[in-house]
């Protein structure tokens, strides 16, 4: 085990999910102990077995609904509570497109209001106040860390004939929320510095068993021909979590493949 984050807290929502369980694998091999926060409890604590089995550092299942005010704004009190404190929060939670959501995925006639409003709730919304209850923590080191992580649609506009043929979709739910997640991220880290760095991640598309025709299409559109990893996302995230980045804040990572350079 590195001891990069040896004796820090991170908390990660979307824990139990394929990018934020990886997430959580990267800090706590580096020493950081882990608040895994999730919807489904036993989800949490699978994962929370599986870091302490492995790295040896302490874990904390935090089942959380992010559609739930009151349970969002109790989970980094009670992290800080239990684990000693709170130093870097990622905030990696959120309905993305294959989420199944009603008037989600379909055209943009019929995508709902009430959709849009679940969407904002948890991809906005929930890391706003995680951020805002996380700040008197975040602070008392001086060394705090806040990662949004967001998505190229929250820069870039989608081409709708990726998805052709398939039953996937982007909905325009998705792209304004991850937009103002980056936004947010630049609003905070000039307000919050110099005690905490706020920076957001963009991810581009992630390999996930999708129809071959969708694959396709993306690799071809991808200056590395290839989808991504949950793997190609820890680096950047341990390095924005860690003192490698201390003099690195309010930026805005593209993790692409290069899809935004064309």
């Amino acid at each position: 085990m590195d001891i990069l984050l040896h004796g820090r807290v991170a908390l990660v929502t979307g824990a139990a999910g394929h990018i934020g369980r990886a997430l959580c694998q990267e800090l706590a091999s580096h020493g950081a102990s882990v608040a895994v926060l999730d919807v489904r409890e036993q989800d949490c604590k699978l994962v929370c077995e599986e870091i302490t089995a492995h790295y040896g550092v302490p874990a904390l299942p935090v089942p959380c609904d992010l559609a739930n005010d009151e349970s969002v704004h109790a989970a980094p009190h009670r992290v800080a509570e239990i684990l000693g404190g709170l130093d870097i929060l990622v905030n990696n939670a959120g309905f993305v497109g294959t989420s199944g959501l009603s008037g989600w995925v379909t055209d943009i006639e019929r995508q709902t209001t009430q959709t849009w409003r679940q969407a904002f709730e948890v991809n906005l919304t929930a890391p706003f106040t995680l951020c805002r209850e996380s700040i008197p923590y975040l602070k008392k080191n001086g060394y705090g860390s806040i990662i949004n992580v967001a998505s190229i649609y929250g820069v870039l506009g989608p081409d709708m004939g990726l998805y052709e043929g398939t039953s996937m979709g982007n909905p325009i739910a998705y792209a304004a929320s991850k937009g103002g997640l980056i936004q947010m991220s630049r609003w905070l880290s000039t307000v919050l510095a110099p005690d905490i760095r706020v920076n957001s991640i963009c991810p581009g598309g992630v390999w996930r068993n999708q129809p071959e025709a969708f694959v396709e299409r993306y690799k071809a559109r991808t200056p590395m021909r290839r989808m991504a990893t949950e793997e190609d996302m820890v680096g950047t995230v341990l390095y924005l979590a860690s003192d490698l980045s201390r003099y690195v804040t309010g930026q805005n990572i593209m993790i692409d493949g290069g899809w935004a350079a064309w």
